[in-house]
């Protein structure tokens, strides 16, 4: 049974079709390469996945279970988790905070337990600290973690919203260009923290990317949009090499 299984999904907006006849089967553990074109329908694709966007047709399976349009918050609890080309972090929260929110959906107490600090309470949110700091030393952001988020570098920034998305302990986790605005040595260091959090969290992965060395360099398996549709789908080596894909590319 594959993780995620992508049937005929599709959409239009204003009688133009963004995203038609998409079909992807994405097996547990796989580290997956979704690239195309400007405007080929990207994150038209990721929207449709997490539920950002309702699909005009189509089915999408998680673990066989349909989540075709459930809203975001469902669809993260079925266990998807994004981040987003635009970075959008709780800007006013330090580091450590904007984990802690990922955090939520597995660690709770009562009402009463909060209004009133009883030890419930500030158990419950030791072991998010705990967890927190945790997840944050994989990407290098245990020193900040007192930090308010808007006054990290850029890069700082996208490697934290991969961290809150991964707290979220997802099953899939989809990823809208983390290398975008990186220089080449700080998009070395992400593709070793990406293939990082793959073996540590047992995560499945779906990465948008325009940067061809790092999808080259770490994914597994490669589906290319144009227009809305499948070009091609396969091996990097096959795929990178394929005519249809390097005219698109030239064509862009």
């Amino acid at each position: 049974m594959a993780m995620l299984s992508v049937t005929n999904l599709g959409i239009s907006f204003g009688g133009l079709r963004a995203v038609y006849s998409f079909n992807i089967t994405i097996e547990k553990g796989e580290l997956y390469g979704l690239i195309g074109p400007n405007g080929a329908g990207k994150t038209t694709a990721f929207n449709l996945l997490t539920g950002v966007y309702k699909p005009d047709c189509g089915r999408i399976l998680l673990d066989d279970v349909n989540i075709t349009g459930l809203s975001t918050i469902e669809i993260n609890k079925m266990g998807i988790a994004r981040t987003f080309q635009n970075i959008r972090l709780f800007k006013e929260l330090s580091v450590l905070d904007n984990v802690k929110i990922g955090l939520h959906n597995h660690f709770r107490y009562s009402t009463a337990s909060g209004i009133l600090r009883l030890p419930a309470y500030f158990k419950t949110e030791k072991l998010m600290n705990d967890t927190a700091l945790d997840i944050l030393k994989v990407f290098g952001l245990d020193k900040e973690a007192d930090t308010l988020s808007s006054n990290l570098p850029y890069g700082k920034q996208r490697k934290l919203e991969i961290a809150r998305a991964l707290a979220t302990n997802p099953k899939l986790l989809l990823l809208d260009e983390p290398a975008a605005g990186m220089n080449p040595a700080e998009t070395a260091e992400l593709m070793e923290t990406i293939t990082l959090i793959r073996e540590k969290y047992q995560v499945t992965i779906l990465l948008i990317e325009h940067d061809m060395k790092l999808v080259a360099g770490i994914c597994e398996k490669i589906f290319v949009l144009n227009f809305g549709q499948e070009l091609a789908n396969g091996l990097p080596g096959d795929v990178l090499n394929n005519p249809e894909v390097i005219k698109a590319y030239l064509g862009e």
